[in-house]
């Protein structure tokens, strides 16, 4: 990484009610870094039992590696609403360990990630994956939902830093 440059670490979370993503990535200037990422599988319990795992694996994860913000993806409703309810209370579990732990959270469609990652709304899983491997020069493609996990991230370290830039043209403007 750059030196002199201040580094960002965001936790990226792809809710799941069975598999749950999760993805952490420092960025320093534009370079890109893979801290850690993992496919949290909840088992065969109860909702309940398996949103606690949820919870606990995200809470987790910010204890261990201190992101400073974090990035979810949103809840997709296609064609069975219970899908979406029971997902939603996945989305739910992490976006309360980001409370507790007074996290700033932002959100971001599928779609959103897609392109931010791909540069197409419509690339599949697979697509997605190659590019996190890519961008994070890893070895290896990490596991599908892990790798949603951290294209969450990635989406949110370029859309800040795209924020960032335009806030300060917008600055300079005005001066």
């Amino acid at each position: 990484m750059t030196v002199g440059m201040s580094t960002t670490t965001v936790l990226g979370v792809d809710p799941g009610s069975r598999v749950t993503g999760l993805g952490i990535v420092a960025s320093k200037g534009s370079q890109l870094q893979h801290c850690y990422s993992e496919s949290i599988r909840t088992g065969d319990g109860s909702l309940g039992e398996r949103l606690a795992v949820i919870y606990s694996a995200v809470s987790d994860a910010i204890t261990r590696y201190r992101p400073d913000s974090i990035a979810i993806e949103q809840v997709f409703v296609s064609k069975n609403p219970r899908s979406a309810l029971v997902l939603g209370h996945a989305r739910g579990s992490a976006v309360l360990a980001a409370v507790h732990h007074q996290l700033p959270m932002a959100e971001y469609s599928a779609l959103e990630i897609k392109r931010a990652v791909v540069g197409t709304g419509s690339a599949s899983k697979t697509q997605v994956q190659h590019m996190v491997r890519v961008l994070l020069n890893l070895q290896r493609k990490p596991p599908l939902d892990a790798s949603d996990g951290l294209a969450c991230a990635i989406c949110h370290i370029h859309t800040a830093s795209g924020l960032d830039r335009i806030t300060g043209v917008r600055q300079v403007i005005s001066s």
